[in-house]
């Protein structure tokens, strides 16, 4: 099943109307982004809790890597340039975490909230090679904008 990003936002916009904790909303969208697409395999959050530094938020698939910093891995390179990292193959990637041994590819989008404040980064981990595609990166960053942007 491929996700259908129209109903994806419809369906975040409606579970997530008025609510302002940061946690809350990382968890809906971890829950209901990784149900929406075969593709997913891991999906979740990791936040900016110290300077240069993430740490494991809310996420649904197996365990994740609990901490990581800027200087590191996918997920270090979405926060230390603040861009979407669309990685088609991991083992390409130079300086990749392997949290799972399963993931293949991966897409990472930074979250940004009010002011252009990093809260963290979207990760999300497929055990397909070449499984996030440009539309994803954009659809998926529309829906963090909408979600993370007034907080």
């Amino acid at each position: 099943m491929r996700v259908d990003y129209d109903q994806l936002e419809q369906q975040i916009a409606a579970l997530s109307h008025g609510e302002t904790d940061e946690v809350a909303l990382m968890a809906t969208l971890a829950c209901e982004i990784h149900h929406a697409d075969d593709r997913f395999d891991w999906t979740g959050f990791y936040r900016v809790t110290a300077p240069e530094l993430l740490k494991i938020g809310p996420y649904q698939g197996g365990h994740g890597c609990l901490v990581i910093p800027f200087s590191k891995g996918v997920c270090g390179a979405a926060a230390r340039t603040r861009e979407t990292q669309l990685v088609p193959d991991v083992e390409a990637f130079p300086g990749h975490i392997a949290c799972s041994s399963a993931t293949r590819s991966e897409i990472v989008l930074p979250v940004f909230g009010k002011g252009g404040r990093l809260i963290g980064v979207l990760d999300i981990d497929s055990n397909q090679p070449e499984a996030f595609t440009t539309k994803d990166a954009e659809r998926l960053e529309r829906i963090l904008a909408a979600t993370f942007a007034t907080i």
